[in-house]
């Protein structure tokens, strides 16, 4: 249902430019073309994730005002039930680079590119290509979603950006393909990439010192768990209500009692939920556990970042530096 209604927008978003190319409008409402003020066509990038349009503003450095650089989930939906309108896939249609992660979530996006002559960069495929994407686990105690097991090719873990080591990798994927289609501003991007890299090296310095500091490297989280690559790339341990790709918000009383029980038995202090979170389940796992001080804490998945939030100055990085935080006192 949800890749034939995909199609249909797409088709009307297709209508719509072809509509204009035939009424001889110089640009395209809702399209990714712009221009600058001598009235030269912008480069145009879209972006699916917050991550992913952070990394790539970074890159543009003094470029950026040359840019038209679109952030599809601006308004804080979570990836896993973005729905793209007629004039996102308008957007995707006339870009010059695309910047999204693929998998099960982002179906719609092939959809979307195949009638598209922009450079896709497709974090998944990025990862694939150097071995390091991995497969959705469903670990002991979660509770399993059907569409997490449905038969066929296993599916990848979508979240990967969030670790600082996958981040690096990326700056340097989108660099490249940001200079391809604008050759001319290749040295600065490069450079744009190389000082940004640098920073990435701190965070990504500072959670290895931090977390390998930690005592305990054991998380119970009452929620989704996004965090599989950054709890591999550190050597932490988890138990959590569902899997990265779940919709689920209902625990039932067997996760709930298999978390308070891990709760008891790894001596954790804190119980960890994702961002938004209402935090019943986390105040079930403590009330059924035997410590009963358990505090909770808030990890951010970067999938809901709204632009309210980008103009108070979020980042990246600033919200990775709050989940070490936020790790880092917890496991202590």
């Amino acid at each position: 249902m949800k890749k034939t209604l995909i199609k249909r927008i797409l088709a009307a978003a297709l209508c719509g430019l072809t509509a204009a190319a035939a009424a001889g409008c110089g640009s395209v409402k809702g399209s990714a073309i712009a221009f600058n003020e001598n009235g030269e066509k912008k480069l145009s990038v879209v972006c699916t994730g917050f991550s992913e349009y952070d990394w790539t503003k970074n890159i543009l450095g003094e470029k950026a005002a040359d840019t038209e650089l679109t952030y599809l989930l601006d308004n804080g939906v979570d990836m896993h039930s973005y729905q793209p309108t007629a004039a996102d896939i308008a957007k995707i249609s006339t870009c010059d680079v695309f910047v999204y992660v693929g998998g099960e979530s982002q179906e719609w996006a092939e959809d979307a590119l195949a009638n598209s002559t922009c450079r896709p960069v497709r974090l998944l495929d990025v990862l694939e290509k150097n071995g390091s994407a991995k497969e959705e686990e469903i670990k002991e105690g979660m509770q399993a979603e059907e569409e997490c097991e449905e038969e066929g090719a296993p599916e990848y873990d979508e979240h990967v950006w969030l670790t600082p080591g996958n981040a690096e990798i990326f700056v340097r994927a989108i660099c490249d393909e940001l200079a391809a289609a604008d050759p001319a501003g290749k040295d600065v991007y490069t450079k744009a990439a190389d000082d940004y890299i640098v920073q990435l090296d701190g965070l990504k310095a500072d959670f290895t010192a931090e977390l390998s500091a930690c005592p305990n490297k054991t998380l119970i989280v009452a929620d989704r768990f996004p965090f599989r690559y950054l709890a591999d790339e550190y050597g932490l341990d988890y138990y959590a209500a569902f899997a990265g790709c779940s919709a689920e918000t209902e625990a039932s009383f067997e996760t709930v009692a298999f978390l308070s029980q891990k709760l008891d038995e790894t001596d954790a202090k804190t119980v960890f939920t994702l961002e938004n979170s209402n935090g019943k389940i986390a105040a079930a796992v403590i009330a059924n556990s035997k410590e009963k001080s358990a505090g909770t804490a808030a990890l951010d998945s970067l999938q809901s970042v709204n632009s309210t939030q980008i103009n108070n100055g979020a980042s990246y990085i600033s919200i990775m530096r709050k989940n070490l935080e936020a790790l880092k006192t917890a496991l202590k």
